[in-house]
C-alpha cells in the first residue's frame, strides 16, 4: 500500500519553489518585511542565501511515521512539505526495510526525501546532495535529530565520489532553474544508476512534467509515469 503522506504549513511563507520569479522573497512576518522591498532575493538553488534564517519546523507522516523537521528561509518550500514532494513520497514505491543503496537525495533541500529514505531503509547509506549551503546544513541538522545521521551523508554535487553508482535516485528537481540546466543535471546523474537501478522522479504538468518524460525517452531512458495526483507526474526511469 503507499505511504500515508499528510503535510502542514508552519511559520510565513519565504521561499516557494512554484513561487513567481522562482522563488521571489513572500512573507508576512515583521522580520522579513524589511527585505520585501529590497534588492535581496534567494533562491532555493542559490548556493549561499544571503537572508535571516527565519528557522521554523515542518511536520508531515510517511509510512506510519511522524517527521518533524526544521527548515529556513532561503531552503525549497521552507514553510511546509512541497505538495510534488509529497506525492513523490505518497505514490512512488519506498525502498524496502532489506534496501542496501547507495540511494540518491538529488537536490535534497532540507531534507525530508533523505531522511524518509534513510528511515524505512535502515540498512541503505543515502546521499543528500544540494547546491544550497543552508539546505545542507539543515538536511544534515534533521538526520542527526532522527538519529540517521551515519548513514546520510550530506554534500554538495561535486563532492559525491565519481565511482559511486545508485540503486535508487529519487528527486523533486528544480524545475525552475531552466531546462537546459535541468536537462544537464539529469544527464550527470542519471548515468549514475546502478544497472538495475530505478529513478523516481516528480515533476508538476504544468511546469513541464509531459516534456520531461518524452525528453527522457529520446534520451534513451525507459519511463514510464508511474503515477499522477494533484497535478503532478511520478516518473519512473530506468535503462533501456
Amino acid at each position: 500500500m503507499p505511504a500515508s503522506v499528510t503535510d502542514a504549513a508552519v511559520g510565513p511563507v519565504l521561499a516557494r519553489r512554484n513561487g513567481p520569479a522562482g522563488g521571489r522573497v513572500q512573507s508576512r512576518s515583521p522580520a522579513a518585511a524589511a527585505y520585501r522591498h529590497t534588492a535581496w532575493v534567494d533562491h532555493y538553488f542559490s548556493p549561499a542565501p544571503s537572508g535571516p534564517e527565519e528557522r521554523r519546523t515542518v511536520r508531515f507522516r510517511v509510512a506510519g511515521r511522524e517527521f518533524r523537521l526544521s527548515t529556513a528561509a532561503g531552503v525549497f518550500s521552507a514553510d511546509r512539505l512541497d505538495p510534488g514532494t509529497a506525492v513523490l513520497l505518497r505514490k512512488a514505491a519506498l525502498p524496502s526495510a532489506g534496501e542496501t543503496g547507495p540511494l540518491l537525495d538529488l537536490g535534497c533541500g532540507y531534507g525530508p526525501i533523505a531522511c524518509v529514505l534513510a528511515t524505512v531503509a535502515p540498512s541503505a547509506t543515502v546521499w543528500a546532495v544540494d547546491v544550497n549551503a543552508r539546505a545542507r546544513q539543515l538536511a544534515a541538522e534533521n538526520a542527526e535529530a532522527l538519529g540517521v545521521a551515519d548513514r546520510v551523508r550530506v554534500c554538495a554535487p561535486e563532492e559525491v565520489p565519481a565511482g559511486v553508482r545508485f540503486s535508487q535516485i529519487w528527486s523533486n528537481p528544480p524545475v525552475r532553474v531552466g531546462k537546459a540546466e535541468l536537462h544537464r543535471m539529469l544527464d550527470t546523474w542519471l548515468p549514475r544508476l546502478a544497472p538495475d537501478g530505478v529513478a523516481w522522479l516528480v515533476v508538476a504538468r504544468n511546469l513541464g512534467g509531459d516534456s520531461l518524460q518524452r525528453w527522457l525517452a529520446d534520451s534513451g531512458w525507459t519511463v514510464v509515469r508511474h503515477a499522477s495526483q494533484k497535478g503532478y507526474r511520478v516518473l519512473r526511469v530506468t535503462r533501456a
